[in-house]
């Protein structure tokens, strides 16, 4: 359970929830009255079985202007600590007025600054760095001792940008791996948005399935953003089907990669730890279909005609192959095996050589 931003003071509020004193006398940070007592929430929070994460920054304020933790690096990594904190997501925003330029060095610093403030501590922090990609973080994440790091900037609810960021991970997959994840962000299904506005997706359900597939495949966390009181029944299935949710956390961690890209249809691969393979087939093309589209696929416009060989995914002849979101095998295919996909769809499927 994350808590994002604004739990701290912040200054020169007029809100009497979000001001007050931004540290105590000893420099250690405070929490606004809508957080009277962290370790409190901390310890039901564990009581559920759950873990609790954190939010901060490296600049002098958060993105939404309240307290961060320039120069208190350690007295914050060892409030979180005390308050039993399992994950700290440090996000950039003002440290963009810290930073001399736009070197690699200057990226990396402030968050080799905090690591080595949470190594002084006798807790594991989980540490998630955000600054959106810059200098190609998946490159060196690793380096500066991040477990996870934003690839992107930030996903909204829309196929433009799900599509975009999802499929732009193509390439990144040899920099992840068990501790040192890429983070595509967070999930945009259910009721989406920030503050009390909160809407429906506007992702189609064919999108939804996409996303929940592409980043399973991916191996990226799975940050819920909806609201969890009222998800739906499609939000809740999607978020809670055990064979796509075993692809994401298959324990040899390896993010698929990219194994064909043409005209509109993309194939991902994603070795998994008992051998079999998680394979995506996606139709992800945009644009209207020509006359010779049509009926090349058959001519359905909705659906995409899809051909998965063995040999793609660097298997011999006889392949078995289970649908993992209708949760059903499908039986044993020689070479290949072909399918429809609908048009920003999936099918999400479980391969493994036939014995």
């Amino acid at each position: 359970i994350n808590i994002d931003d604004c739990w701290e003071n912040k200054p020169e509020a007029k809100d009497p929830k979000i001001s007050g004193e931004l540290r105590s006398a000893d420099g250690m940070i405070n929490t606004n009255k809508k957080f009277p007592d962290m370790k409190a929430l901390a310890d039901y929070v564990h009581g559920k079985g759950l873990k609790l994460g954190i939010y901060s920054g490296p600049g002098p304020t958060t993105c939404a202007g309240f307290a961060a933790s320039f120069g208190y690096e350690d007295r914050d990594a060892k409030q979180y600590a005390a308050w039993g904190i399992d994950y700290l997501k440090y996000d950039w925003c003002s440290y963009s007025q810290i930073a001399k330029d736009t070197t690699l060095a200057e990226f990396q610093r402030p968050y080799q600054v905090m690591r080595d403030a949470l190594d002084k501590v006798d807790r594991d922090i989980v540490y998630s760095l955000c600054q959106y990609g810059m200098g190609n973080v998946w490159e060196w994440g690793a380096q500066v001792g991040g477990n996870c790091w934003r690839t992107t900037g930030d996903i909204t609810d829309s196929w433009a940008s799900m599509s975009e960021i999802g499929f732009g991970q193509a390439g990144h997959e040899k920099y992840a791996g068990p501790g040192h994840w890429n983070d595509p962000d967070m999930l945009v299904v259910g009721l989406d948005g920030w503050g009390p506005a909160l809407h429906p997706t506007r992702l189609t359900p064919d999108e939804q399935y996409t996303h929940i597939s592409l980043w399973s495949l991916l191996a990226s966390p799975l940050l819920i953003g909806a609201d969890m009181g009222r998800l739906d029944d499609f939000t809740l299935g999607l978020l809670t089907n055990d064979d796509v949710i075993d692809v994401n956390q298959d324990p040899a961690g390896i993010q698929a990669r990219r194994v064909y890209n043409e005209k509109g249809v993309q194939i991902w691969v994603k070795e998994l730890s008992d051998g079999s393979k998680a394979v995506g087939l996606f139709a992800a093309d945009d644009g209207p279909r020509t006359p010779e589209e049509y009926f090349r696929w058959g001519g359905d416009a909705a659906k995409t005609k899809v051909t998965l060989t063995a040999r793609q995914i660097d298997f011999e002849q006889k392949i078995t192959v289970r649908d993992l979101w209708r949760q059903k095998d499908l039986g044993t295919f020689d070479g290949s095996f072909t399918t429809e996909v609908p048009r920003h769809g999936v099918v999400l499927l479980r391969v493994a050589a036939a014995r």
